[in-house]
């Protein structure tokens, strides 16, 4: 994995060729780096056993991405930004867990080699998330991703290599609609270069844009083709692997898509006739409803892009967004937050209870998707949504600890721990950034992003002495 990203690090300047890229040094030094570590890592281990057993694969994927996460802060922090080691890390946080909260300012003038390295390290985040979620997690028994164990394998022939088509198939999806975004919004009026970056920050929702006004830069026309890929990044990507080999229609069988684009449906819906009840400005149709799908659906994709500042819509839109943030896209995608699928588990328990208390002893069945729902599952989730939750308030406290208000520390934490990029608030809401906050609630919210893209219970699980016992 490091051999890979000090590859990737060198793309900036490959893509530049010929223009003038002034932060090379620090990219070449950078790739150097983390080359030399993936080398020397292969060295140590060639020809030993690599029997990766369920504790193993805890400590393995726990510390890549913390590692990577290091690792690909030092670009920026070798660059010529002159920024401190918590900027950096922040920076490069945000980027490999696709959150899209950003430190940086004056990004229509910043270097194009930056802006290019943090689109990169929000693709890369991207495919590895899929490829986690859907090879890992579930089989670690996180969260209750053990529902899509077999699900997400279940696609193809019984004598292919189930894992090793699964992950082509993946990644030529995912390089497909990276490219079809790239050149739908260079047919549309944007720059190459903006439409390079915002093709691959789009499909891996993860909101780093090329300019301070992030997508409000642009037309209505690209706010909907933006809509579109950041939706087609957070349904679940190996059901369009299954339709590719044959199984037409089950992406829109799947509970968890349904669910998910009614709700992309008619909270944008109604949003907008809020907003047309309560504007002191002329009512644009077309242009309000655009700009109000756009941002709600930037949000509950947990994309963090923005067309203008939506905390400013009115208090019932300022408390909608706040809950959108905890939504989330399907399992198996690019999305972060909590996840369609265990508010769907949680209805599914309500409904059990209620009836419990009706027929008390009814014999009830739990089906999701078709599928049995064990207690193991039920039991995963529980534990996931209460572990969140204790961690949303241990991080509040702790910024509110640092003197910031109760709305950019509550905000900052779900932000963080969902991994939805802008907060609420004048400081960290969709018109700012995070740049103002002390070098202490930067290094918190870093270790939030990571424990939010790692569903939080790989990393608590770590914390555990039982954990590394014999």
């Amino acid at each position: 994995m490091f051999v890979l990203l000090s590859i990737f690090m060198t793309l900036p300047v490959i893509l530049l060729a010929g223009s003038e890229t002034p932060n090379a040094m620090a990219f070449a030094e950078s790739a150097a780096i983390t080359c030399a570590l993936g080398i020397l890592g292969m060295g140590l281990s060639y020809r030993k056993p690599r029997d990766l057993k369920p504790r193993y694969m805890f400590v393995l994927t726990v510390s890549s991405w913390f590692i990577i996460a290091l690792l690909s802060s030092l670009p920026f922090y070798l660059s010529a930004l002159d920024i401190s080691a918590a900027d950096a890390f922040f920076e490069g946080t945000s980027g490999i867990t696709t959150t899209g909260a950003t430190v940086l300012s004056g990004l229509d003038a910043m270097d194009k080699d930056l802006l290019i390295w943090r689109s990169i390290l929000q693709w890369i985040g991207g495919i590895g998330i899929i490829g986690m979620f859907v090879a890992v997690l579930p089989f670690l028994r996180v969260g209750g991703m053990r529902l899509f164990a077999t699900e997400s394998s279940e696609w193809t022939d019984k004598a292919l290599p189930r894992m090793k088509t699964l992950s082509r198939g993946l990644l030529f999806v995912y390089v497909v609609f990276s490219i079809i975004a790239v050149v739908t919004y260079w047919v549309s009026g944007m720059t190459l270069f903006d439409a390079f970056n915002h093709g691959l920050t789009s499909i891996a929702t993860g909101g780093f844009s090329t300019s301070d006004m992030s997508m409000g830069k642009f037309s209505d026309l690209i706010l909907v083709e933006a809509t579109f890929f950041m939706i087609i990044g957070s349904l679940p990507f190996f059901l369009f692997v299954r339709e590719l080999h044959g199984q037409h229609g089950v992406l829109f069988r799947d509970q968890q898509v349904r669910l998910f684009l009614t709700i992309l449906f008619l909270v944008p819906l109604l949003l907008t006739l809020y907003r047309w009840m309560v504007s002191p400005v002329p009512f644009h149709p077309v242009h309000d409803y655009a700009a109000t799908l756009f941002n709600v659906t930037s949000v509950v994709t947990t994309t963090g892009y923005a067309s203008e500042d939506y905390s400013a819509w009115g208090p019932l839109a300022f408390v909608l967004f706040f809950f959108l943030m905890f939504v989330g896209g399907c399992s198996g995608s690019t999305a972060g937050g909590m996840k369609i699928f265990r508010f769907q588990l949680s209805l599914i328990i309500l409904r059990e209870q209620l009836m419990r208390l009706l027929h008390p002893r009814a014999v009830l069945t739990r089906k999701y998707n078709g599928r049995s729902v064990s207690d193991e599952i039920i039991s995963s989730m529980i534990a996931y949504t209460f572990i969140f939750l204790l961690c949303l308030l241990l991080i509040t406290v702790a910024l509110a600890a640092m003197q910031l208000d109760f709305v950019t520390a509550l905000s900052g934490a779900l932000t963080s721990l969902t991994n939805v990029g802008p907060g609420l608030g004048d400081i960290i809401g969709p018109a700012g950034n995070f740049g103002p906050l002390p070098d202490a609630a930067k290094w918190v919210l870093s270790a939030g992003m990571l424990m939010g893209r790692l569903e939080i219970l790989s990393v608590i699980i770590m914390l555990a002495p039982a954990f590394w016992r014999t």
